[in-house]
């Protein structure tokens, strides 16, 4: 296990460089920069070039590429032109607030899909099955930003059960429970529609792995043997279709750290998302290149995680 996990590490650095190559081309194929996405008709032309050269945006491609890859390998992302401040300290920042809604959506869908899948395959063709897969293909079909915004006037606005946006009440200043409950209230509904959104799909990747296992032998020989169907259902055949769904878990890091920008530009919440967002319409290189790195490193690792939990949970599966 040792081995194959350092020999995989290794097989990364290729590939990272690989992906350094490619979106440090496309950032410099994307018209303007972030002294003319900030420009107004009243700055001059040596203005700019001094500007340029002020934020090293003047130098040649290869040179460039270079130094932020140097600078990368030794863990400094460079400064956020945007922020003023170093890339790590922008992510750190943000990352956080996004990682909140994204892991209370994730637990919250992999346990609702996990039982919407077992008993929608258990009474496969049901009344159940049919309402269970109908509420599938309707949170999958709408887009987030529907579902948001809908949610929004209902509960927010028409109910006002939930507040509208942000992370906390302007001017509250609260701090221990009390903040808490703030923030509980504000990630309500974002979390919502993440939970909404990831138990559609995963509900029907449950439910197709639990009719494959449920139809093996070792299934009618444990009912045969006079077993409880409960023991049978969430002892025996949930193990076992639990098992490639394990693969799964390591692609979720990536989505973990990556804020939802749509939903975060939606309830105003200030995570990593929405932050990469502005990045974009700013042209800020730098932090666009560092997270885009971030995001790409823990997509290999979280691979790479799978892999082995993967293994370590199927022992017949050899990692070589």
């Amino acid at each position: 296990m040792k081995q194959y996990i350092f020999r995989r590490l290794l097989q990364m650095i290729p590939t990272l460089i690989g992906i350094t190559i490619i979106v440090f081309a496309i950032s410099r194929m994307v018209p303007g920069d972030y002294i003319t996405a900030k420009a107004s008709p009243n700055m001059t032309a040596e203005k700019e070039a001094q500007l340029r050269e002020i934020y090293g945006l003047d130098k040649p491609v290869a040179k460039a590429y270079i130094d932020w890859v140097g600078n990368m390998a030794i863990g400094d992302m460079g400064d956020s032109l945007q922020h003023k401040k170093p890339v790590t300290k922008v992510i750190n920042t943000y990352v956080w607030n996004s990682v909140v809604i994204a892991f209370t959506s994730l637990v919250l869908s992999w346990i609702i899909a996990i039982f919407a899948g077992v008993f929608s395959a258990k009474f496969q063709h049901s009344l159940l099955d049919k309402i269970i897969t109908l509420l599938i293909f309707i949170s999958m079909s709408l887009p987030s930003f529907f579902i948001g915004l809908l949610l929004i006037l209902i509960v927010s606005l028409n109910l006002g059960i939930t507040p509208v946006g942000g992370m906390t009440t302007a001017g509250l200043g609260a701090t221990g429970w009390e903040y808490i409950v703030d923030v509980g209230k504000h990630m309500l509904l974002p979390t919502l529609v993440l939970t909404m959104i990831s138990t559609g799909s995963l509900t029907r990747y449950f439910r197709s792995s639990m009719l494959e296992v449920i139809r093996q032998d070792y299934i009618r020989t444990a009912r045969a043997k006079g077993l409880k169907e409960r023991t049978v259902i969430f002892k025996h055949a949930l193990r076992n279709a639990m098992i490639p769904a394990i693969t799964l878990l390591g692609f979720e890091l990536p989505a973990l750290f990556g804020g939802a920008i749509i939903l975060e530009k939606v309830f105003i919440w200030p995570g990593i998302g929405q932050v990469y967002l502005g990045s974009i319409s700013m042209r800020d290189y730098p932090f666009m290149l560092g997270f885009t790195i971030f995001l790409a490193v823990l997509t290999l690792l979280g691979n790479l995680l799978s892999d082995v939990l993967y293994g370590v949970a199927d022992p017949r599966i050899r990692l070589k």
